[in-house]
């Protein structure tokens, strides 16, 4: 096997944690396609539960876990010390906070502390109570919400910090025993989820709104309203002054509502782009997006069934922790669609664009039509002769389909059979302008004018003993460029004589000489832009049966393509 081998070695001054510009998911997609990792305690990385999850300006992720605070550069996770000389925080840490100046606000099982990068700050007044959510107001006020403590000074229930000043509410019992969870809408109304119900504390006078259960959470919409998760009562919006169940479509039946005990909301979330993530007690996480719902469950993958937190970097990346692990969810530059968004098959052997915009996908059960999110299968019995789809090709509003039972077209609606083609097998077809096609079959290289067969080349009077599996018109010479791959090389075909022959003894074509430069070029470039590499290596690898390009870099990954080693143990239940 010819090898070339080239290390490139770049000097880098300093490392940008964070220098990419916001980005965010793609709403119309489901979870399951987006770019998925979790990690759980087989990498052998243990934090603890983690409750929250916060980013600084300066990049880290901060983590709030059962053992304390940590802080996450992407590819380590490391427990947080404060400078020498100043109190540690040696408490569970279940709230986080980054407020707009930069400062993060850690809420502990026994108190509440502040970081502005030098400095740690401690709030006696509040006291050694565990504190359940924090938010910052339009007015930059910190609002802090507190599960009552029999031990600790302080009775109330919701506290507000400006300019370091803290002053408390609820002393009278009005809240319960605790504040679970804090909102603010479009209008600046600050909203109190309590033991009591939930409350429209500020601004004008307070007003309790019942409630049967805990308001576990809120988040606000693109209209500036909040949606309320209320336990055991699905989902709730203010209507006209009331609470009004917000609707949530079956995945599986697009009509069908989902009952409250499936929506079972314990944490949500709405990205930049709309998207409603609802974190469940109990049942993983429910995606809902463009009028459409899907859920990720254990059973794919999620690390986690019970949800402890949700969280959107600034990169757009979706964070979800579950008692087991930490799962991260990002777009790809490429979409996958799979029978979760209705393929006949995972077992997809060919794809083509057709010229209206639809994607045709040839799989071994079907063959799929996928247009404006829509997927149409076509079997056995619809016009076609087999289920099993060997190859496609588009050529002037036509696709044509191959299968092991014979060949057909798509014309206005309806399948048209081709008959008097030589092969079973066609592995490609290609065309040109004027109305020829060439199929590439067990049999030969196959020409047809019209719809009907012109002549066919067996591959044994070519010289060769393999069939071509890749067969591509060049526009600009007229002839037809043929890949083989157990026999190696590629050849060019034109008026029935095989005009040129490249292998890897000559050396590789220019064409794809040029395809893989391009290929490398952009790895390269992923390398020391994104990843900050020092040294990359480059290696190239070919003979008759394969090319290999490999590119190894010691380059760190970060926010815009991490992939850390994580593990959380289940050692506490943080169902909310």
């Amino acid at each position: 096997m010819k090898a070339a081998l080239a290390l490139i070695t770049i000097g880098t001054a300093t490392l940008l944690l964070w220098c990419a510009p916001a980005l965010a998911l793609d709403p119309s997609l489901e979870i399951s396609q987006y770019s998925h990792t979790s990690w759980t305690r087989r990498e052998g990385f243990c934090v603890g539960a983690i409750f929250a999850t916060a980013q600084t300006p300066d990049g880290y992720l901060w983590l709030g876990s059962e053992h304390g605070l940590f802080r996450f550069d992407g590819v380590r996770s490391v427990p947080w010390q404060p400078p020498a000389g100043q109190l540690s925080p040696y408490q569970a840490a279940y709230s986080l906070l980054v407020t707009r100046d930069g400062t993060l606000w850690v809420g502990t099982f026994a108190g509440l502390l502040s970081w502005n990068g030098s400095k740690l700050t401690q709030y006696p007044k509040i006291g050694e109570v565990f504190i359940t959510s924090l938010l910052e107001d339009h007015e930059g006020a910190v609002w802090v919400g507190i599960l009552f403590d029999s031990r600790g000074p302080r009775k109330e229930r919701l506290c507000s910090i400006r300019n370091g000043q803290v002053q408390c509410y609820g002393k009278a019992g009005s809240f319960g025993s605790l504040v679970w969870s804090l909102g603010e809408d479009g209008t600046g109304t600050l909203w109190v989820g309590a033991e009591s119900g939930l409350w429209r504390w500020k601004p004008g006078p307070p007003k309790r709104y019942p409630t049967e259960a805990r308001v576990g959470a809120m988040v606000a919409s693109g209209d500036g309203a909040l949606t309320f998760g209320i336990s055991g009562e699905g989902l709730k919006r203010m209507v006209a002054g009331k609470l009004a169940a917000l609707s949530i479509y079956s995945p599986r039946n697009g009509t069908a509502l989902l009952t409250d005990r499936e929506v079972d909301s314990n944490k949500l979330l709405r990205d930049r782009d709309g998207g409603l993530w609802i974190g469940t007690h109990q049942r993983g996480l429910i995606h809902v997006h463009n009028g459409r719902t899907d859920v990720f469950r254990k059973s794919d993958g999620l690390s986690g069934d019970i949800t402890c937190s949700l969280f959107e970097d600034r990169e757009g990346n979706v964070w979800f922790a579950s008692a087991h692990g930490l799962d991260r969810f990002r777009e790809l530059p490429v979409t996958t669609i799979s029978i979760k968004q209705s393929l006949s098959s995972d077992a997809t052997q060919s794809v083509v664009e057709a010229t209206d915009g639809s994607i045709w996908a040839g799989t071994r059960d079907g063959l799929n039509r996928w247009k404006d999110g829509q997927t149409t299968i076509f079997r056995k019995g619809t016009g076609r002769p087999d289920n099993s789809v060997q190859s496609l090709f588009d050529y002037r509003g036509r696709v044509w389909v191959s299968t092991g039972q014979g060949m057909v077209y798509f014309d206005n609606g309806r399948f048209v059979p081709v008959n008097g083609v030589p092969s079973t097998e066609i592995y490609a077809i290609t065309g040109n302008t004027s109305d020829n096609l060439w199929l590439s079959g067990n049999k030969g290289l196959s020409h047809l004018r019209g719809g009907r067969l012109v002549e066919n080349f067996p591959w044994s009077t070519r010289g060769r003993h393999q069939e071509a599996k890749v067969a591509v018109f060049d526009p600009n010479q007229g002839g037809i460029w043929l890949g083989f791959s157990l026999d190696g090389g590629v050849v060019y075909f034109k008026d029935g004589q095989v005009r040129a022959s490249y292998t890897p003894a000559g050396g590789l074509h220019p064409i794809l000489r040029d395809e893989i430069y391009k290929i490398a070029t952009e790895a390269l470039r992923n390398a020391f832009h994104h990843a900050q590499a020092k040294q990359v290596e480059v290696e190239i690898r070919y003979d008759h049966d394969q090319f290999r390009l490999r590119v190894r870099d010691d380059g760190r990954a970060w926010m815009r393509r991490f992939s850390p080693a994580m593990v959380l143990i289940d050692t506490m239940d943080c169902a909310g």
